[in-house]
């Protein structure tokens, strides 16, 4: 694609970058038959070929976004399924990311959608908050009929109870044997720690098991994804330095093999972490070694360690299980088969679920911004989840887990959640 930016223009880093990506694309439209956004409006702009029309014009006329604009890019799921279609490597994900801060900065959003995007950005990151308008939230549900969608769909994705942790909390997890095997540092999340605390007590539970010493980080409330794919930039960027400098220090007073995430969303932006900071000379190579230490839980579990997986007579039933490959886990971070060939190893029959890279809707905070769209796409996968009629659902993302139980009554659980019950662990509560 051809530029026409200017040399003052290009003189700003996120412009350079963002032409750079932009010259890479050869207009071939591959993407927009793996876009679900398109398949379901239909409309170019809503395709990623679109908006990169609509970024480039605006960014080389240095304009300020407008409503069209910013509608355009706020349907973007950030599914990042463009991004494995297409054959010319277009970074389509650093691009709209781009697109996104830009829209924040220069357009003033109707009142109700900037109170939305206020709350959720100042809610969510923040566990102990977020955890008491959870509590709070069952109060309000006989009344959310009265509410605007956005407001509505918040609630519904709400859980009715919190789970009690069945492990004590500690910042040090030591290993059943004397000397560990490997170190690694757990990110434990913001929304993950609240409404799923088994899902981090079966990971530590995996790798303790297996001789790895985990070490945890409460002052670590969240990756900042949530922040940074609102465009709210300066927070996120605020989160991204102080969790860089948190595991820096560990890395080098104490030694980490590896962070692990057990959220794919948030694995992938900690992976990108050396990406945004590539030109801070303070972060840069701080942001680059916390990039290349991050791994997702399955993929330390494929690359680090021979799991003991134990054939014992409570696994009693061979299980059908739906594996739901998340779109920032297959797409963002082109993991896929590791998680798969796990669970295989369970004994279990693994099935594949018919278009399976289309997004189920979740997307970070998307089922809240733009539930309608959302909706639609729960819709879509839940069809294609009961045509293979499967016993249970597996994933390795808590917010598809939270969009899809949402639309189903087949049980959903975390993949490791049953890499765990299958080496020795507990069985997954909702299967029992």
């Amino acid at each position: 694609m051809q530029t026409n930016f200017s040399e003052k223009q290009l003189q700003d880093e996120h412009n350079k970058s963002s032409e750079k990506i932009l010259r890479k694309c050869v207009h071939c439209g591959m993407c927009i038959a793996t876009c679900p956004t398109f398949n379901l409006l239909g409309d170019e702009l809503d395709s990623p070929r679109g908006r990169i029309y609509l970024i480039k014009e605006m960014f080389e006329k240095n304009k300020p976004a407008n409503e069209k604009i910013a509608t355009h890019i706020d349907r973007c799921l950030s599914c990042c399924s463009c991004m494995t279609t297409c054959p010319s490597g277009v970074n389509y994900m650093h691009l709209i990311d781009h697109a996104r801060n830009h829209v924040e900065k220069t357009f003033k959003r109707p009142f109700l959608d900037r109170m939305i995007r206020t709350l959720l950005s100042n809610i969510i990151p923040k566990p102990m908050i977020f955890k008491f308008v959870v509590i709070m939230s069952k109060f309000v549900k006989p009344f959310k009929f009265l509410m605007p969608i956005n407001l509505k769909s918040m609630l519904e994705l709400s859980p009715n109870k919190i789970p009690k942790r069945t492990l004590k909390f500690q910042n040090l997890y030591r290993v059943e044997r004397k000397k560990p095997t490997a170190r690694v540092a757990l990110l434990i999340g913001c929304v993950q720690r609240v409404v799923s605390p088994q899902i981090n007590e079966s990971t530590i539970r995996i790798l303790t098991r297996h001789g790895v010493e985990v070490i945890t980080m409460p002052e670590i409330e969240c990756c900042g994804s949530l922040n940074h794919h609102l465009g709210k930039e300066d927070l996120a960027h605020k989160t991204f330095k102080k969790n860089i400098n948190f595991w820096y220090e560990e890395y080098l007073k104490n030694g980490l093999d590896a962070i692990i995430s057990n959220t794919s969303g948030c694995g992938t932006t900690v992976k990108d972490y050396g990406f945004v900071f590539r030109n801070d000379p303070q972060f840069k190579k701080k942001a680059k070694k916390i990039s290349e230490l991050t791994k997702d839980v399955t993929e330390f579990f494929d690359e680090n360690l021979k799991l003991n997986f134990k054939k014992e007579e409570r696994h009693t039933k061979k299980y059908n299980i739906a594996y739901h490959s998340a779109c920032s886990m297959q797409h963002g971070q082109k993991i896929h088969n590791q998680p798969i060939n796990l669970l295989k190893k369970t004994g279990n029959n693994i099935l594949n679920i018919p278009d399976g890279h289309l997004c189920c809707g979740s997307a970070g905070t998307y089922n809240i911004l733009q539930p309608k769209i959302a909706k639609q796409l729960l819709k879509q996968k839940v069809e294609n989840i009961n045509k293979i009629k499967p016993d249970l659902i597996s994933t390795g993302n808590i917010g598809c887990i939270m969009q899809i139980a949402n639309g189903t009554d087949i049980p959903i659980v975390h993949t490791v959640e049953l890499i765990d019950w299958y080496t020795g662990g507990p069985k997954p509560q909702i299967l029992s």
